[in-house]
């Protein structure tokens, strides 16, 4: 209950000495709400850390921040404190104007937490608080006439007059009175507004108003139609503690009728700080209930044409932290304001604004100083025309406890340009929940938010210049694109398209033979065996090639002939097979790296390309149609390289008489060339001949007394055709 109404007392009463009391007692005052017991009965020397930190809490709910300080600096320094102590040290350090220490603390808590949001939002800007506290003369503030000297909050606008939660009443024994801060419960006021914007005529709204706390409350704009907050009166949760509800009321022949709980409501956690649209079809309210970023979040309902409301929607994250966000205010032209302590602040509460778009929130901006202070401040409203509004605050001069402000705005927000655009794989498709991140030219993330359902995104920028938006989503490839907010136009559209990572993908590092550097512009042409599909790509700086196998699964084979080709370099050419086993990104061995030779003199084609054997018939020079595969890898080169001069040699191994060798492999030579020369320009390029087994490549000659030792493998090395560059341009 406390989270939603934030009673706070700042009158700090005399303490009796410290007894000796158990903690237990202890944590059943804090149960019961009753701060003021828990600082004069918890005892010295506490070694309980749950005892300490409501001791640290009732301190600074009663007012007394001095004393809040020293315990949340004890619990932040303590073996066993945990990271939400050390937040709660740095916003106490902030409550007592010390921001250069909380900004220390905030690092050490940055280091427990790496994860959490409030974390990255203190990260953008670790001295957000010297800009904060400058006043840009946005606002001029004053504390109204009509305050009481004890509670007064939440207004709200009800045709041409205000509501307001207030616990303005006489005190006498029959008076309800809440632990928390020694106050009256608090209940619904109507006032009206004076020509100088002030509270007079402050009366008790007739209806709806019972024993415990009731308020804060907001109107259609007819003023026919209500939903306010009140404690559950039918039920408990299973601490013993009456949780906030939310009720709809409407006024009927001349009244208000019986109060209607809404159907989301929990015994189990609380719903409450309502704020309806003009039209009292859409509510945003605030809530603790299980599933949100943090304590308390802020939630959106719509309401269909039956009556009947929808399940909560979450804000999301760029409302919504770790921390709480509280007391939400739409106003018609999408301007919308909360209070949050999980963002960047100057003190607990701090009010922010942002402007949403459809479903969409620009980044919140902290509204600064005069209306930010040290201490607590929330619920913001304005007036239809932008010109005036309200809050309440517990900075210190007030008349009481809470009290309401008035504002005029002198300057209108700013949230810069919006960034609006799509997110679609290679096929058009929205992508939903990709992660979209707005960064500086020179790569500073300043803000993210992530597509809705229809793969859209919405994002502001506060200043004109060069930006960056890329988009993440899981089981696609990233992709980013640079634009300028330097344009006439209100709307930059930055479309983005993500290409899906397959399930498997072949891999290839493309090298330079000697060098091993990368090699880009690399041409890699995929033929596949079975669908006869060509699949060409160019490589990157990086050398590396990838062609994603979408239409593969496991277990698959794959077989494909790949041609790689560069300017200047021998173009090579693998036959490849392999079959898909384990599912991921399948680096192919055979293909991690594929290294190209320089087109260079004394060079042998063969080597170099890759080139197969050449096999003819036994004793014949006949061309096969194997043999006729590789000759034609030989044509391309040539015909690639129009300036080269080849010799084609063939060679036998000793087998057989050096004359029949000799003769036979001229043949074979000249039938090659004879083969190459019809297919490619200038026949003259290339030349043949044999040399049977005069260039033994090992010491496998027959010759001798003694037949050669020589295995087959040994001997076959020696059977081969070379391709000799003899000349390369003039």
């Amino acid at each position: 209950m406390q989270k939603l109404f934030r009673i706070y007392c700042l009158l700090v009463f005399p303490f009796a000495l410290l007894s000796q009391v158990s903690p237990k007692k202890v944590k059943k005052a804090y149960a019961d709400f009753d701060y003021y017991k828990v600082a004069s009965m918890t005892p010295a020397n506490i070694e309980d850390m749950e005892v300490l930190r409501e001791l640290a809490d009732s301190y600074k709910r009663i007012g007394n921040y001095v004393e809040a300080e020293k315990v949340w600096a004890d619990l932040a320094n303590d073996e066993k404190h945990s990271a939400e102590d050390v937040y709660n040290y740095a916003q106490i350090l902030k409550v007592n104007a010390k921001y250069k220490e909380a900004a220390k603390v905030m690092d050490d808590f940055g280091k427990m937490a790496p994860e959490d949001s409030r974390v990255d939002l203190f990260e953008l800007n670790k001295v957000y608080y010297e800009d904060l506290l400058k006043d840009k003369k946005q606002f001029v503030v004053w504390n109204i006439a009509g305050n009481s000297q004890q509670q007064d909050f939440g207004i709200s606008y009800y045709k041409n007059k205000l509501m307001l939660v207030s616990s303005r009443q006489k005190l006498s024994y029959l008076t309800h009175i809440w632990n928390g801060n020694r106050l009256p419960y608090v209940d619904m006021y109507t006032c009206k507004i004076s020509d100088k914007k002030e509270l007079k005529s402050v009366r008790k709204f007739p209806a709806y108003n019972k024993k415990y706390h009731d308020g804060p409350v907001s109107f259609n704009a007819k003023g026919n139609y209500m939903i306010y907050s009140s404690d559950n009166y039918s039920g408990k949760n299973k601490e013993g503690v009456r949780c906030i509800k939310l009720y709809e009321g409407k006024y009927e022949k001349g009244e208000w009728v019986e109060q209607k709980a809404l159907s989301f409501n929990s015994d189990n956690y609380s719903c409450g700080h309502p704020c309806l649209s003009a039209d009292g079809n859409t509510l945003y309210f605030a809530s603790d209930m299980p599933g949100g970023y943090g304590k308390t979040d802020i939630y959106k309902s719509t309401r269909n044409s039956n009556g009947n409301w929808s399940r909560p929607q979450n804000l999301g994250d760029n409302i919504n932290t770790e921390g709480d966000e509280m007391f939400p205010f739409m106003h018609a032209s999408g301007l919308f304001f909360f209070s949050s302590n999980g963002r960047p602040g100057m003190g607990d509460l701090d009010i922010f604004a942002a402007q949403s778009f459809d479903d969409f929130f620009s980044k919140a901006q902290n509204i600064g100083t005069p209306a930010n202070t040290t201490k607590d401040d929330f619920g913001m409203i304005l007036d239809a025309e932008k010109k005036h509004g309200y809050f309440s605050s517990n900075r210190e001069g007030g008349k009481g406890n809470d009290d309401v402000y008035g504002f005029d705005l002198m300057k209108p927000f700013d949230f810069g340009k919006m960034i609006k655009g799509t997110i679609t794989d290679a096929e058009g498709n929205p992508i939903h929940e990709a992660a979209v991140f707005l960064t500086s030219r020179f790569g500073k993330i300043l803000d993210k938010v992530c597509t809705k359902k229809d793969g859209t995104y919405v994002l502001f920028v506060s200043n004109t210049g060069q930006y960056r938006v890329e988009a993440k989503k899981e089981d696609y490839y990233e992709h980013a694109k640079r634009f300028t907010t330097a344009v006439p136009e209100y709307t930059v559209g930055v479309d983005l398209v993500l290409d899906k990572i397959p399930e498997f993908t072949l891999l290839a590092l493309i090298t330079d033979n000697k060098t091993k550097i990368p090699l880009e512009n690399v041409k890699v042409s995929f033929t596949s065996e079975y669908y006869a599909k060509v699949t060409s790509s160019v490589t990157p700086a990086s050398g590396m090639f990838k062609m994603g196998l979408f239409d593969n699964k496991l277990n698959d084979s794959l077989r494909y002939t790949i041609e790689i080709a560069k300017a200047g370099y021998v173009t090579k050419t693998i036959e490849f097979r392999w079959k898909l086993k384990t599912p991921g990104d399948q680096k192919i061995h055979e293909m991690m790296n594929v290294n190209l030779e320089k087109v260079e003199l004394g060079g042998d084609l063969a080597k170099m390309s890759n080139l197969g054997n050449i096999y003819f018939d036994l004793a014949k020079f006949n061309i096969r149609p194997d043999a006729a595969k590789e000759l034609d890898k030989i044509v391309k080169i040539m015909n690639e390289n129009p300036d080269m001069v080849v010799e084609l040699g063939a060679h036998t191994d000793c087998r057989s008489g050096k004359a029949a060798n000799l003769k036979l492999s001229d043949k074979r030579a000249k039938a090659s060339v004879d083969y190459i020369k019809q297919k490619i320009t200038n026949p003259a390029r290339i030349s043949g001949k044999g040399y049977g087994e005069s260039k033994l490549l090992n010491n496998c000659a027959c010759e001798g007394p003694k037949p050669s030792p020589c295995s087959e493998e040994e001997h076959a090395m020696n059977r081969r055709t070379e391709f000799i560059i003899l000349k390369i341009g003039n």
